[in-house]
Formats: C-alpha cells, sequence, structure tokens
C-alpha cells in the first residue's frame, strides 16, 4: 500500500473512532478535534520554535491533519517563519497581494504519525476528563437530597458504600453509634457535599444529618413533596430522638396528621428507615409561647411566659407532668429549646406557689 493511501486510511480511522465515541460516550466529536488540534499546536511549538502563526487543523470529514503558517506578502523576505516572497505566492495564491496575510502548508514530514500517537493520548485524557464530569454533575444534582447506597464492608471506622457509579466511605462522625449494618444492605443517605476531583467526584454522606429525616417524610407524605405542608424546623439526636415542627399552607389539612398517617404508616416507615429514632411531630406557631408549648409535647403545659428579645421563656408545667417535660437526661427539654431556638426554664407549679 502507498504511502498516501496509508495515511489516508490512518486518518479515515479516526474519524471513525471519534464518530463511535460520540455516539457511545456522547463526547462531541468537535471537542475532541479542538483538544487534538490545541496538542498539536504545542507540538509545533518543538517543531518551529517559534509557533505564534501556526495553525494546525483537522478535518471533520477526511480527517486530513495540516500545518499552516500565516504569512505575509512581501517584495523582500527579512522573516521566512512569517513572510513569503511576492514571487512564492504567485505560485499558490495568484489573487493575493502584497501585505495579503496566506495560509502556507508546512507540515512536517511523518507529522501524520505524530498526529496519531497524540490523537490517542488526547482521546484518552478527553474520555476520562468528560466520564468524570458527567459524573460529578450526575451527583451534585444530588447534592443536599437523599440517595440509597449499598453496604460494601466495614473499613475499620468507616462503612464503604457503593451509590450505583460511586463509591464512598459513611465516616465514622457520619454514623448513629446505635446503627449496625451488615455488606449488601441498602439503606438510606443524606449526601451533604459533592466536591469535583482528578480521581472523580468526591461525596460526603450521612446518617445523621437532621435533613435526612426531612426527605425521608418527602419520600413518605406526599403533602410534604408538594409543598402543602412544611416541616420548617427539626432538631435532631441522630439515634435516640427527633422533634419537627410542620405547618399546613391548606386550612383543611392538618399537618401532623398527615405526617403521622393512617394508624402511623408514615411515620412509622420514617422510624423504621431510622433504626427505631423516636420522632415527635408538633404543629409550628409564630407565637413563641404557643410553638413551645407544642414542642414540649408529649408534656402537658400550664403556661408559658416568652421574651422574644432575650429569646428565653419560662415554662410551669403539673408537678407529675415535671419529669416528662425535662425528659430523660433532659432530653425533651433539650429538643425543644434547639427546636424553638429558645433557652427554656421548667418548673413545676409546686415550685412556682414556693
Amino acid at each position: 500500500m502507498r504511502k498516501k493511501e496509508q495515511v489516508e486510511d490512518r486518518n479515515s480511522l479516526l474519524i471513525e473512532a471519534l464518530d463511535q465515541i460520540e455516539r457511545d460516550k456522547g463526547i462531541s466529536k468537535s471537542v475532541l478535534i479542538d483538544a487534538i488540534e490545541n496538542s498539536l499546536y504545542a507540538a509545533c511549538k518543538n517543531h518551529f520554535g517559534k509557533a505564534d502563526n501556526i495553525k494546525v487543523t483537522i478535518d471533520d470529514i477526511t480527517g486530513e491533519v495540516n500545518v499552516y503558517a500565516q504569512k505575509e506578502i512581501v517584495d523582500v523576505v527579512e522573516d521566512s517563519t512569517s513572510q513569503i516572497s511576492t514571487a512564492q505566492a504567485a505560485q499558490f495564491f495568484p489573487d493575493n497581494e502584497p501585505g495579503d496575510i496566506v495560509n502556507v502548508v508546512v507540515t512536517p514530514e511523518n507529522f501524520g504519525r505524530i498526529a496519531a500517537q497524540k490523537a490517542k493520548q488526547v482521546v484518552v485524557q478527553k474520555i476520562r476528563e468528560e466520564e468524570r464530569k458527567v459524573l460529578y454533575n450526575e451527583y451534585y444534582e444530588k447534592e443536599r437530597d437523599i440517595t440509597t447506597g449499598t453496604v460494601q464492608r466495614i473499613s475499620g471506622n468507616n462503612i464503604s458504600i457503593n451509590l450505583g457509579r460511586v463509591d464512598t466511605d459513611l465516616t465514622e462522625n457520619e454514623q448513629v453509634k446505635t446503627e449496625h449494618f451488615v455488606p449488601n444492605e441498602k439503606i438510606k443517605l443524606y449526601v451533604v457535599e459533592v466536591r469535583d476531583t482528578t480521581k472523580g467526584p468526591k461525596i460526603t454522606v450521612s446518617r445523621t444529618h437532621p435533613e435526612l429525616v426531612k426527605r425521608l417524610f418527602e419520600l413518605e407524605v406526599p403533602e410534604v413533596q408538594d409543598g402543602t405542608v412544611e416541616i420548617r424546623n427539626i432538631a435532631r439526636e441522630a439515634g435516640s430522638r427527633t422533634k419537627i415542627a410542620v405547618l399546613s399552607n391548606n386550612p383543611d389539612v392538618d399537618p401532623v396528621s398527615a405526617c403521622v398517617g393512617t394508624n402511623g404508616n408514615r411515620v412509622n416507615k420514617v422510624v423504621e428507615e431510622l433504626r427505631g429514632e423516636k420522632i415527635d411531630i408538633v404543629n409550628w406557631n409564630e407565637d413563641p409561647a404557643v410553638f413551645i408549648e407544642n414542642a414540649l409535647s408529649p408534656a402537658k403545659v400550664l403556661s408559658v411566659t416568652a421574651d422574644p428579645e432575650e429569646k428565653t421563656a419560662k415554662v410551669v408545667v403539673p408537678d407529675y407532668q415535671l419529669s416528662l417535660a425535662i425528659g430523660k437526661e433532659g432530653q425533651n427539654a433539650r429538643l425543644a429549646a434547639r427546636l424553638t431556638g429558645y433557652k427554656i426554664d421548667i418548673k413545676s407549679d409546686i415550685e412556682e406557689m414556693q
């Protein structure tokens, strides 16, 4: 086979390969050609020394590679790298005159072989870059949302999780201490952050984040998903207890009942996913006194005196309700305070009378 035919076959194979990549990987052929041209331009700098006026083109149909030098037509050539004489120009550019800029073919010998090597390198690199970009964009869309992962193995204090097309670690800080998983188990996770790195997307997931509870309710409660019921605030001690404050935008829809569901079926599904974590659902209210009373549920409250400026509240409860209002190790009062944003001082009616 003649050399010219070999070159043409090689060029044709390049275009076929780029077309195939465009079909299979979704990477634009024009993007790949631009990248190859830029790589070849860099290679030309080593060959020509001064390459400011050099241009490399690849025909997107035939794959033919050409190197041009942009030169000015002059009567007397003082710099052959940027000028061409009128006599030479007349042979190739009969319609041009002195002062015109023309593209002179200066393709080096064996440049086709160099181009093929560079094309392979660029294409491999570009495929990796584009695949990494596609992966990043896919998982970036899931940032601050819920996803399902499969437990792969326990690696020291971390749990290796497969998210479909990428792996990540559920770190010790994002784990609920009371939860234990086994390989191949599927679990819901909150995607805290997705960062782009040279090795692919770096994904931070959590089982402790309060937003995990909110996203689980969105999955189970259509009224939350469509905005009829809003989850206004969440206070969570992961693995133990969560309080959520809800508000209805429809007077005919009770927000607490919507979240609880018939016979508790909706909230029970969330509790099941959270491995038995207790969930208190209370009505949000713009009146801080009412909101604080609701937040201390299931305890009964006699009175609430709230100071919106100081963000403090004095609460009086029946003596027999005091331990319930405070909760085990102060948990109920602590979560109510975090839910409402108020520092809450709870006293029994007997203490208040003394």
